[in-house]
């Protein structure tokens, strides 16, 4: 019997392992892949680039989601339907917070639901937290590295220039009233995939975390504040990935 092909991201069940890495950009799954032993790309369609090959020995594969909830829901779900239970983001955020620098790895304890794909899920009322266990081996391994690491609550908003330039838009106080109520709260970063993420996997019941490198320093945009490639802060929160996903993977060798 032929197999189901799923109809975004274009892999079937078999395609892939448990362990999926969820880079937002297309060209950011090669660059992880390199970790990879034996990588090779299955499948590309629209925003979904999928590569596979193993880490000591070990199936994995790496599938980009594009930018914000709706595009990571669908690849989170259809990676689940074909075999999927650990998930792992990787990607970049902006600073909040004195606490977090250009170039300082976060890896979120919780995330702020300023969105709207979580709604979808569960109530507003439940928390948008990652998986214990997958949070401190990325602390590990970022101890591992010998790079300053942030675990604070990260703003996982739904529009880009709604935080950009908020006094723009028509309901700006609102938003600058809530961002301001974020920060004063204790928030340190900001992205856009990880309340959807965590909601969405803890939904399914299978495991996730994020980890992610600041492209800015606080308060400051991308645009404005990039004094460094970011292929360079690229390959920190790889490096980091690639190792917390190992651990990972021994633990659960290790727990059969």
């Amino acid at each position: 019997m032929e197999k189901k092909k799923m109809m975004h991201i274009g892999l079937c069940e078999g395609d892939i392992g448990r362990y999926v890495f969820l880079p937002g950009s297309p060209e950011r799954t090669e660059k992880i892949a390199k970790y990879f032993e034996n990588p090779r790309e299955i499948a590309y369609n629209r925003e979904y680039r999928t590569w596979t090959g193993t880490l000591d020995g070990v199936p994995v594969a790496v599938t980009s989601t594009g930018i914000g909830g709706p595009s990571t829901a669908i690849a989170v779900e259809e990676l689940h339907q074909i075999g999927a239970d650990t998930m792992m983001r990787v990607g970049s955020c902006a600073s909040t917070s004195p606490k977090v620098s250009m170039g300082d790895i976060v890896i979120p304890g919780g995330a702020v639901r300023m969105e709207g794909v979580g709604e979808h899920y569960l109530p507003v009322e439940f928390p948008a937290v990652p998986d214990f266990q997958m949070m401190k081996a990325l602390e590990e391994a970022a101890i591992e590295e010998g790079l300053p690491y942030d675990t604070g609550v990260t703003i996982t908003k739904a529009s880009f220039y709604s935080q950009t330039s908020p006094e723009t838009k028509p309901v700006a106080p609102e938003l600058l009233y809530r961002w301001d109520a974020y920060v004063k709260g204790g928030a340190t970063n900001t992205s856009m995939e990880c309340a959807p993420l965590f909601l969405i996997c803890g939904s399914l019941g299978i495991r996730a975390a994020s980890v992610m490198v600041s492209a800015t320093n606080c308060k400051e945009y991308e645009e404005q504040a990039r004094t460094r490639p970011l292929e360079d802060l690229e390959d920190r929160v790889i490096r980091v990935a690639i190792a917390g996903m190992r651990r990972i993977i021994r633990r659960d060798r290790k727990e059969g």
